[in-house]
């Protein structure tokens, strides 16, 4: 009974606030209050059970790549799409399904979940799978040590049951495999020829220190630390073309989503939709899927403005940023930044002096907003990048920007709560799909 009204009332909450879909967590946290043990009843009995994608970098765009890839061999996939990624915004997205019973109907739960709040998470509910992705220095206001960060995510690990998945290029999330009672461990990773261009946190600090790289300082693995073999290899990159080795064999596609990065997500999706699907996994058809995957929104999103292509790209930290730029080069795009210090974005944003800027030295930036629009700019005089112009206000630089750059293509390096308010801005311009 505590359930079902529970659901009642949260589903009435969502009705008043006008919610369609997602976008508040509110719902979410009056269900709490009311049924404590709401998730655990609503997520049972689950054929695949509870998958988990955490950690610092890439989760919001993994997880789509996972749930599309899981969807196209048939599952039935409940996810938490609205972006909330803490315990309350996956009861939100709970009560955004049809039906009064407050349980998921479906094959499989996929949920991304913020490294802090997933802890809360597995104390309720026990992965079945996790995929654990990398451990950067992000958000350290919030989350202290990187060593701190790390052991959150080896709360995860000891609590999934059947399979942990870990890339195996970043020594703290290769380490977890200790911390786990789950019966299998899977690895994703790169090849040799990749490796230098995904640098781990220890690696850029190193290189920052010696003052010898451009965040392609690596170290290779030595014999006492002899990597373990991948089920899924990235082994090519080259603009959105891809290649992976799986069991011995290597498979090509095309990728619609953006950046260097992202590649690497995808071989974490494809190793996760293998354990998942176990015996009935066959790689072809997973590329095939991999290749039809949009962007998740902020995440390298193409929206077309004037005729024009505008790019949203999601920064949060240091390795984040670098590769971004990398991702994205700057020639024939005017570029704007949006850098915010909500507590979704990380209240200290002193890592932005850890960033490279030189890239845009050329054309330089076209506009700063933002809360922290004035650290930005002064950051970017430092690296001797030009700004045009600078105004705290989004709706007001948004439209500057679009304006004063008219016949060109554009991008918008942003924060999370920038990020939301230039979508609901872009819409009075352009078509944005919904969150």
């Amino acid at each position: 009974m505590r359930h079902l009204l529970a659901t009642v009332i949260g589903k009435a909450v969502r009705g008043v606030a006008g919610l369609r879909g997602g976008g508040s967590a509110a719902p979410g946290l009056v269900a709490e209050k009311i049924d404590p043990q709401f998730l655990p009843r609503a997520l049972a009995n689950l054929p695949y059970g509870v998958v988990v994608v955490s950690g610092t970098n890439g989760k919001t765009t993994t997880t789509k790549m996972l749930v599309e890839l899981l969807a196209a061999q048939g599952l039935t996939v409940f996810t938490n799409r609205s972006g909330s990624n803490f315990t309350r915004g996956v009861v939100a997205s709970v009560l955004a399904e049809k039906g009064i019973a407050g349980k998921v109907n479906a094959d499989v739960a996929v949920l991304e979940l913020d490294e802090a709040h997933a802890v809360h998470f597995v104390k309720l509910v026990s992965p079945r799978t996790s995929l654990l992705l990398n451990v950067m220095r992000d958000q350290l206001d919030r989350f202290g040590e990187i060593e701190y960060t790390a052991n959150l995510l080896a709360a995860i690990a000891a609590a999934t049951t059947d399979t942990l998945v870990l890339n195996r290029e970043d020594p703290r999330i290769r380490a977890l495999a200790a911390k786990t009672q789950a019966k299998n461990v899977v690895y994703y990773g790169l090849s040799a020829d990749l490796r230098r261009l995904f640098p781990t946190d220890d690696e850029m600090r190193e290189a920052e220190v010696t003052a010898q790289g451009d965040g392609e300082h690596h170290q290779e693995h030595t014999s006492g630390d002899r990597p373990p073999n991948a089920a899924v290899t990235l082994t090519q990159q080259s603009g959105t073309s891809a290649a992976f080795e799986i069991a011995g064999k290597e498979f090509s596609t095309e990728l619609k989503v953006n950046g260097l990065y992202n590649t690497f997500n995808a071989a974490a999706a494809l190793a996760t939709a293998q354990a998942i699907l176990g015996d009935n996994a066959q790689p072809q058809p997973l590329i095939d899927a991999l290749g039809t995957v949009e962007p998740a929104f902020g995440r390298g999103e193409a929206l077309t403005v004037n005729g024009q292509p505008l790019e949203l790209v999601l920064v949060k930290n240091p390795a984040g940023f670098r590769l971004a730029l990398k991702s994205f080069p700057a020639a024939d795009y005017a570029t704007m930044i949006a850098i915010n210090d909500n507590y979704a974005d990380g209240r200290d944003m002193s890592w932005l002096w850890d960033v490279d800027f030189d890239s845009l030295g050329e054309r330089g930036v076209q506009m700063v907003s933002g809360v922290r629009a004035a650290d930005m700019a002064l950051r970017l005089k430092y690296d001797g990048v030009a700004v045009t112009s600078l105004d705290e206000a989004l709706p007001s630089a948004l439209a500057t920007f679009i304006n004063g750059n008219p016949g060109q293509p554009k991008r918008i390096y942003t924060t999370y709560t920038a990020m939301l308010a230039l979508r609901r801005e872009l819409a009075k311009f352009t078509d944005v799909k919904a969150i």
